[in-house]
């Protein structure tokens, strides 16, 4: 479904984590990404990592002296959304695997089915599903050049 309200263009995010292994067996384990490659100095820790979960790609990176995980810096950095086709199973999965919900599965104003959670290092995701086809102008929103 298409919901001219959300687009779902594709954006390759790069996500800082402090431990990269970690970050992906959590991921793979919780949230069901399946990993692509990963990358790092042979016998050394995993520096950097591609995973994806249907058409969701994610670059995982490790942290550096110019960059942190929420869990360093204490605060949320940023929130990403990934578009599934039966977000009801994937919260079910999610919550089952004990992942911290940091909000329960509804359906919003601009039609979307969706949830909030919080992964190992404090890093804010939404999993959402198009339900209805709703104009933003429908829900309050005004469309640029109007």
């Amino acid at each position: 479904m298409q919901n001219r309200s959300v687009p779902t263009d594709t954006v390759l995010p790069h996500i800082v984590y402090e431990n990269v292994a970690d970050a992906l067996a959590w991921l793979r384990r919780t949230f069901r990404f399946i990993e692509h490659y990963r990358y790092g100095a042979p016998g050394g820790p995993v520096q950097g990592a591609q995973m994806h979960l249907g058409d969701a790609w994610i670059m995982l990176t490790s942290a550096r002296a110019s960059s942190a995980s929420p869990a360093r810096l204490g605060r949320q950095t940023q929130s990403l959304t990934v578009f599934l086709e039966d977000v009801d199973a994937h919260f079910d999965w999610v919550k089952s695997a004990g992942a911290r919900i940091v909000e329960e599965l509804h359906e919003t104003e601009y039609g979307e089915r969706q949830y909030g959670v919080e992964d190992l290092e404090g890093h804010r995701w939404l999993f959402s599903q198009h339900v209805r086809d709703v104009s933003p102008d429908e829900w309050g929103a005004k469309l640029a050049g109007r």
